[in-house]
């Protein structure tokens, strides 16, 4: 039976790196037996330049209809002067929102091959593999008062609202617990509960779960501090699970451990396995259109998609192994590159991708 992948190519260098992903699966259709249908859709600074709006009606239909969605990126200078409420950006809390997808995956993971490319001494970094369970759809990103506002002495002020249900936590949690027992057993909560009630709330549900996984060992770590112990010494983390804030920075932060925010994938889960797969990366309108993205994370997040939604593990296994085989061969996008390896662009990376899927 055909499952269907809505492909969503976004802004900036959304399409390009979007297109490389597209050989991919075009691939396994071909040559390893997936059966799948690939539908198009509008998100984005693309769906308000065609319809008005980040999140067109339609795109929300197929993305419910579909069993996995891919997604380029969003955003750009070209809609900062959009009104708030229907900048591109919103177009992905939109989705996220429609679809009911709680937990995001991220991991970080040090291919041997690029330690050279990490700004952290090898010896520091060798053998990482940390996998970050963030929260998707709590937190400051979706509480409610949030707006602009003229206060008492006629000047205004920004105010958003951080707020977390008691129910929220908890799936979160048992996500992050159950993905630990397929690892190495170890969570690490992050908060900053000393300070925000929301996050006292927090670690309080977290040990109360964590209960309930007595082969789990956790511990938990104020946000500033596991900032500092990510730079410091981040093979000590296996799976860490945070807020939706939090989650968001430290991402970001574990990403350049691995040389490149260009080489991390992620997946956005509801609680049936429907997800939307995509590179954590931004659009990066300073390089779009000039063949120097670097695909790879996108490439990996079809991987995901692979593991998380189509329960195709061994053609998860077969992406993840081509990948390895090209930065082998020395192949590079631009940032990722270093002195002996060959430089290559957006397209000549997703080719060799392409190539290295057949051995």
């Amino acid at each position: 039976m055909s499952r269907t992948i809505l492909i969503l190519p976004g802004d900036g260098i959304g399409p390009e790196i979007i297109a490389e992903a597209e050989k991919v699966l075009n691939t396994l259709a071909k040559e390893h037996g997936l059966d799948i249908v690939m539908e198009h859709g509008l998100i984005g600074g693309a769906a308000i330049d065609a319809r008005g709006t980040p999140m067109p009606e339609v795109t929300l239909h197929k993305a419910k209809a579909s069993d996995a969605v891919l997604l380029g990126a969003v955003g750009g200078p070209k809609w900062e002067s959009v009104e708030r409420s229907l900048r591109p950006e919103r177009g992905l809390l939109a989705i996220r929102s429609g679809l009911n997808l709680y937990a995001n995956l991220r991991p970080a993971i040090l291919y041997g091959e690029l330690a050279d490319a990490s700004t952290l001494k090898a010896d520091v970094i060798s053998g990482l593999n940390i996998m970050i369970v963030r929260e998707l759809t709590g937190d400051i990103y979706f509480g409610e008062p949030r707006g602009i506002r003229t206060a008492g002495d006629g000047l205004r002020e920004g105010f958003n609202t951080m707020i977390y249900h008691e129910s929220e936590i908890e799936r979160i949690t048992h996500m992050a617990f159950i993905v630990a027992r397929k690892r190495n057993g170890r969570v690490c909560s992050v908060d900053k509960a000393n300070v925000l009630e929301s996050n006292e709330l927090w670690r309080e549900v977290v040990t109360r779960v964590a209960g309930e996984y007595p082969d789990v060992t956790l511990r938990h770590m104020y946000v500033d501090n596991a900032a500092m112990q990510l730079v410091r010494d981040p093979r000590q983390f296996d799976v860490i699970v945070t807020t939706n804030m939090f989650g968001d920075i430290l991402s970001d932060l574990a990403a350049m451990l691995t040389g490149s925010i260009g080489m991390l994938p992620s997946a956005s889960l509801n609680k049936n396995g429907k997800g939307i797969y995509e590179p954590i990366h931004g659009s990066a309108p300073d390089i779009a259109g000039q063949d120097k993205a670097n695909p790879l994370a996108t490439i990996l997040s079809v991987a995901m998609m692979m593991r998380y939604s189509l329960n195709e593990p061994g053609l998860a296994d077969r992406i993840e192994c081509a990948v390895k085989h090209v930065l082998a061969e020395g192949f590079r996008t631009t940032d990722i590159y270093t002195k002996g390896m060959r430089k290559v662009g957006t397209r000549e990376m997703g080719d060799a991708v392409v190539k290295a899927l057949g051995k």
